[in-house]
């Protein structure tokens, strides 16, 4: 993760800055050495996809989503009786393999984050490159969201559940759902395992995005291209 913090270079030239301080710095550049627009534009998207490279290939590794407690995917909460109440009766075990397995599905959906993010990026205008350069502490973050939500989920939900059931995720949840429907006097429940486990996966994804979006932006140190420095430089 912590090449990842190329991801989001963004507000660090203009955290504190007016439009008009804005304009003026670019404006020095286009006198200097004509450092234009679209350049920055372009620096931008560079510095975005190297770092949504990293971060895809972060969460889609063995333990990406596992062995990080922080997107790490729990029992459904809505279900937490079951959980609780099959650990109490010696079923550990089981719901740990379910819980391994759940993320396990996961870390295989995050392969195919890369090109929609890569894609979204692509199309960004340079509009949209200043208005996350000027924008909030999550400006790249909720940017994607926007963008990519939509095509994420298309193309999750699918590999979600086929990869659920190539690591018998769903055969263990419902393996733990019988079982603790065969419990005396339990209201029985049958929640939608897939949607849960694509919207956390999603959910995970972001997370990690906006963790390093909030890292680049309080240390200036993620320029690691001549370009980045041309457009950072008279901000030291």
């Amino acid at each position: 993760m912590k090449s990842f913090t190329k991801i989001i270079f963004l507000g660090i030239l203009m955290v504190g800055c007016t439009a008009q301080q804005i304009q003026q710095t670019l404006d020095s550049y286009l006198g200097s050495d004509q450092l234009t627009t679209e350049e920055v534009a372009n620096g931008l998207k560079e510095a975005l996809i190297k770092g949504i490279s990293e971060g895809s290939a972060s969460a889609s590794k063995l333990n990406g989503y596992l062995g990080n407690p922080q997107i790490k995917i729990p029992f459904p909460p809505d279900v937490q009786k079951v959980e609780d109440k099959l650990r109490s009766i010696g079923l550990d075990k089981q719901v740990d393999q379910f819980i391994e397995t759940l993320n396990r599905g996961a870390e295989e959906a995050a392969k195919e984050a890369k090109p929609i993010f890569v894609t979204a990026i692509r199309s960004m205008t340079i509009q949209d490159a200043w208005n996350i350069l000027k924008g909030e502490d999550d400006a790249a973050t909720q940017y994607l969201v926007r963008t990519t939500s939509d095509q994420l989920r298309g193309k999750f939900q699918p590999v979600i559940g086929n990869a659920l059931d190539k690591t018998n995720a769903t055969k263990y949840y419902g393996d733990i759902i019988n079982t603790y429907n065969k419990v005396p006097f339990v209201d029985k429940v049958d929640p939608d395992l897939e949607n849960y486990a694509t919207q956390k996966a999603l959910d995970g994804l972001f997370f990690l995005i906006a963790k390093e979006e909030q890292k680049i932006r309080e240390d200036p140190l993620a320029r690691t291209t001549d370009l980045l420095k041309r457009v950072f430089k008279e901000q030291d």
